[in-house]
């Protein structure tokens, strides 16, 4: 879903994709070439192929420890971490934090729940103060996006319950107004 949503948004052309699971990552890449105008995809053979000069990285896992290294990211690069959601879970290294401009969709899930973020506060590598905005505030206007194309942006979500069921809400008032669905009562 991440990956799509990059593709809607951006004109992506290149997509390397890696994985400890070469199964998943052949599968993955079937997908992917399946869409319609599917950008090219390279199995890369290394975390830092698959890193190493790209404009966005997202990183969708369960592990426990980093699945690249920050000093691989280019200048400018946008990361997003989507799979760690637990404090013993770390995608993301602390070099990648310390780098970048943090971006969350909850502060405070965050600090409960993204050990991207609580191993490098632990760390002293980051202090809370680091953690620039929550996705909302940059929505809204309140705090600055990128502000230089070199900057390297990082963007954590552990998923925030009241926006899945707003959007789950939107999609079933557009179904209704569709005529689309199928009542089910539980």
């Amino acid at each position: 879903a991440q990956l799509e949503a990059a593709c809607t948004v951006r004109p992506i052309k290149e997509v390397r994709i890696f994985s400890r699971t070469p199964a998943r990552v052949e599968a993955f890449a079937v997908e992917v070439s399946a869409w319609p105008d599917a950008p090219q995809v390279i199995i890369a053979g290394s975390r830092r192929e698959a890193v190493a000069g790209a404009d966005i990285v997202i990183a969708a896992t369960t592990s426990e420890k980093p699945v690249f290294d920050g000093r691989d990211l280019s200048p400018g690069t946008h990361v997003t971490g989507v799979g760690s959601y637990a404090p013993n879970m770390q995608e993301v290294d602390e070099e990648t934090v310390r780098r970048a401009k943090i971006v969350v969709d909850s502060l405070q899930a965050c600090l409960a729940e993204a050990g991207d973020l609580i191993v490098a506060l632990e760390k002293n590598v980051i202090s809370k103060l680091d953690i620039h905005a929550e996705l909302g505030q940059i929505v809204n206007g309140e705090r600055p996006a990128r502000e230089s194309h070199d900057e390297i942006t990082f963007f954590k979500s552990v998923g925030v319950a009241v926006q899945d069921a707003a959007a789950a809400n939107a999609v079933l008032r557009a179904a209704e107004r569709m005529g689309l669905g199928t009542l089910v009562e539980l």
